[in-house]
């Protein structure tokens, strides 16, 4: 069968623009990690589990992304095939991105699958109408649908628009701390509220990649950074000189020149 790969991505900048109910609004710059991706392929399976995922995962079945984007793709598209689909494969993962490391592993694994969907079953989805069943999954979910090199990515992660511009070589660097993303960002709300205005989100916007890391500091690109570290001391003994933060964390990056 096809192997199909699901690439990382880091958080060039992260800035939070507002708040939508519970959720953040965000700006920020995503781009993606060449030399690092899961491996995915469907796989005949032998089980009658409804769902199997043939992989190393932390989680169980249902909290994992793949498997809420089945549930996702099913109920968008009432279509009897993803299920008997799944009731003969199994969904073989080979994990190489870390979880829980702010580097997109979970929402590239569900834009994979769900892409991968489409293309076994021909169900004729556009990339927009992929990218709306994948929100529902993960706010990361419709740039790996999309699939572009490097995005300015806004709103709560839905409006994703590409930027031109050469990937930059990428290294990251995942310390074994499991962050939790809402609990960093009710440290945000609480004590580092401070959203920037739509004048400094379109300078952003406008900027390259290297041009951004050149001309900010680790926490000033990412409004996280702070609150993770505020949240999780241990963090901080692992931050290195000329590394920037991705998402939520834990993983910090560089480029290598």
């Amino acid at each position: 069968m096809k192997i199909y790969k699901a690439y990382a991505k880091v958080n060039i900048f992260l800035k939070i623009t507002g708040t939508r109910g519970v959720y953040h609004e965000i700006i920020s710059r995503f781009m993606q990690v060449e030399n690092l991706y899961d491996e995915l392929e469907f796989t005949p399976k032998k089980g009658s589990e409804e769902f199997e995922i043939v992989g190393s995962f932390s989680c169980t079945t249902e909290q994992n992304t793949l498997y809420k984007a089945y549930i996702a793709l099913k109920e968008a598209t009432e279509s009897q095939a993803v299920a008997e689909l799944m009731q003969n494969y199994a969904i073989k993962v080979k994990k190489n991105i870390p979880a829980f490391a702010g580097l997109g592993g979970g929402s590239s694994d569900a834009a994979t699958y769900l892409k991968m969907c489409n293309e076994t079953l021909n169900l004729g989805l556009s990339l927009n109408e992929l990218a709306t069943i994948g929100l529902k999954v993960g706010a990361d979910v419709p740039f790996f649908i999309y699939g572009y090199k490097s995005a300015n990515v806004s709103g709560i992660g839905e409006v994703v628009e590409e930027f031109d511009e050469s990937l930059l070589n990428i290294e990251t660097y995942t310390p074994k701390i499991e962050i939790s993303t809402p609990r960093v960002y009710t440290i945000y709300r609480e004590d580092f509220f401070a959203p920037i205005d739509s004048f400094e989100t379109q300078k952003l916007k406008a900027m390259s990649s290297k041009e951004a890391l050149e001309s900010m500091s680790p926490s000033e690109a990412n409004d996280l950074f702070k609150p993770a570290l505020q949240e999780y001391k241990e963090l901080e003994s692992h931050y290195k000189e000329g590394y920037f933060f991705s998402g939520s964390g834990s993983s910090f990056f560089r480029v290598i020149k």
